[in-house]
């Protein structure tokens, strides 16, 4: 497994903008942001196959974030522009041994979580 750390979560206002960054220790085939809010599952939030190609977006997210990485960095990101307080969660950062996953079952290795808060 590799190991993963998330940074740039924060508190910000709706409307607002925060990027999210995961960091892996090797190299990583298909990775994800999830979510999870309290009292709630985990949620897949976008996911992005290895190559960087495809990437995939649950509804409520879709034209607001965009998931890319940097295979160079063995990073990726999370641009995430018009929030809304129901994007409130701690975001983990996941890392699958295939190259394109989307189900939370299909990933392997998790960051710690990083929390993002927005205020209305």
């Amino acid at each position: 497994q590799v190991q993963l750390v998330e940074s740039g979560g924060g508190l910000v206002p709706a409307g607002g903008s925060l990027r999210l960054s995961c960091a892996a220790s090797g190299r990583t085939s298909a990775m994800g942001w999830f979510r999870q809010a309290p009292g709630k599952e985990r949620e897949s939030v976008a996911t992005i196959t290895s190559s960087g190609r495809n990437t995939y977006y649950t509804d409520s997210v879709k034209g607001r974030f965009t998931i890319t990485r940097d295979n160079i960095k063995a990073t990726i990101y999370l641009q995430m522009n018009s929030l809304k307080p129901e994007d409130t969660a701690v975001y983990y950062c996941a890392a699958s041994k295939q190259r394109i996953a989307t189900l939370i079952s299909e990933f392997d290795s998790w960051g710690q979580g990083t929390q993002v808060t927005v205020s209305s």
